[in-house]
């Protein structure tokens, strides 16, 4: 069954780069105990996601926080040196660029597809969240190949 609001996050590991190099951390670490905005791409350098999406969230960033997130949180099916990176070249700051590397976090909350016939294998589906201590508040859920409800604008305006 694919998450709703009201439903809490599955506790999967992730990672993310830090000072140490790539580092495993729990989603329920990352998402236990604050308000954060999360939002998912297809692919980091991918067209829509590169030009659009984290775009967004990068200009809206100190917009959230004024809305009460603590944290936002930028998630795909990448390693997470190409998060890293990826983050880097759009200047994210304090996003935190956090990789799915085998997919198991999008697949438990059964937001994964399958772009093989692209090249891509299986990637998360494009929505974005309100998470407030692991549990879904918001929820905005694109269908594969849209960007018209995940924006970080729309976020804004549900808090």
């Amino acid at each position: 069954m694919t998450i709703k609001v009201g439903d809490k996050l599955p506790n999967i590991d992730l990672m993310m780069m830090t000072d140490k190099g790539p580092t495993k951390i729990k989603s329920a670490d990352l998402f236990g105990g604050k308000k954060v905005a999360l939002f998912a791409v297809p692919g980091a350098y991918t067209p829509t996601c590169s030009a659009k999406h984290l775009p967004g969230f990068v200009d809206n960033t100190k917009n959230l926080a004024a809305k009460g997130v603590d944290e936002i949180v930028c998630i795909s099916v990448n390693d997470p040196f190409v998060m890293a990176a990826w983050g880097k070249d759009h200047n994210a700051g304090s996003i935190k660029m956090v990789a799915d590397p085998d997919a198991a976090f999008t697949k438990a909350m059964n937001l994964e597809f399958d772009a093989s016939g692209a090249g891509l294998g299986i990637r998360s589906r494009r929505y974005s969240m309100v998470v407030n201590d692991g549990v879904v508040t918001k929820l905005n859920l694109e269908e594969t190949g849209g960007f018209e409800v995940s924006d970080a604008g729309t976020l804004l305006g549900q808090l």
